[in-house]
């Protein structure tokens, strides 16, 4: 291997910490302002450091007593799981089987391709119809149905991404368990399944991601506690006259957590799928 000359190497570790920084700044800001007093957060010139450490707006939205701000911030939380977790377990169910037959059956690959476009719909092109189908439903104002509504929106998308890493799987070696007798259920879970788990990891990822942060349909298709998200209950922090800049950041910083959490147990999963997997190029 040739050696990179110091001013090469020194130029990477520069545009690496560059990067980080761009990344990091608006999320580090973020935590400042949670724990900094409406007077540092008005002060003229600002403090980029508080004076004094204020945590009480986290005590104050993660309070679970009636008809206050946190027992808002807390359910929408739990109904912001409970959608994602949902239409994510559902949109991998659906895009696995779709995913397979389209990427072992190139014949009908525009039917993909079709669904895909649905996707590339804006959201209030399809307000309406979705609006009148959970009204005929009852489930207007329903988790479930919030759910069934970003199944429309993951489904092509996961469908797409699972493609991709099952066209990769060399398809000798499902010939080859289909030689040993092996039914098409048995090579699918047994051997197409766990060498495509990286890919499959970063499908729920993604899908994950894109359901924790929709706003527009859960402002759209909820009125209450019953189903609010926490995006829209965020919006609904900012939405007096006179808005605490502060509670809002602390709520964000929250609100970041769970995907954060998330992306970390998806890291090793992604990791493990791909030191154990029997495709080797």
């Amino acid at each position: 291997m040739e050696r990179q000359s110091p001013l090469f190497t020194a130029f990477i570790y520069a545009c690496a910490l560059l990067l980080t920084a761009v990344i990091l700044a608006p999320v580090v800001w973020l935590f400042v302002m949670s724990i900094s007093s409406a007077a540092d957060l008005s002060a003229k010139p600002l403090n980029w450091w508080p004076d004094e450490i204020d945590l009480s707006r986290y005590g104050l939205l993660l309070t679970t007593l009636e008809n206050t701000a946190g027992a808002a911030f807390v359910a929408s939380l739990f109904n912001s799981l409970k959608v994602a977790g949902m239409a994510t377990l559902a949109a991998i169910a659906v895009a696995i089987p779709s995913a397979w037959a389209v990427s072992r059956t190139p014949t009908v690959s525009w039917s993909l391709y079709a669904v895909i476009a649905t996707y590339m719909l804006p959201p209030v092109a399809l307000a309406v119809p979705l609006y009148m189908g959970l009204a005929t439903l009852g489930l207007l104002n329903s988790v479930f149905g919030l759910a069934l509504v970003y199944l429309t929106i993951l489904a092509p998308f996961t469908t797409w991404l699972l493609k991709s890493g099952f066209d990769s799987i060399p398809k000798e070696i499902e010939s080859a368990a289909m030689i040993d007798g092996a039914r098409l259920d048995q090579i699918l879970r047994l051997i197409t399944l766990p060498l495509a788990a990286p890919v499959m990891a970063t499908s729920a990822l993604f899908a994950f991601l894109l359901a924790w942060d929709e706003f527009f349909y859960a402002l759209l298709f909820t009125s209450d506690l019953r189903a609010k998200t926490l995006t829209v209950a965020i919006a609904d922090l900012a939405g007096g006259r006179v808005s605490d800049y502060g509670l809002i950041a602390t709520a964000g910083v929250l609100a970041a957590l769970p995907p954060v959490l998330i992306g970390l147990i998806m890291q090793k999963a992604l990791i493990s799928g791909l030191t154990s997997g029997g495709v080797k190029g």
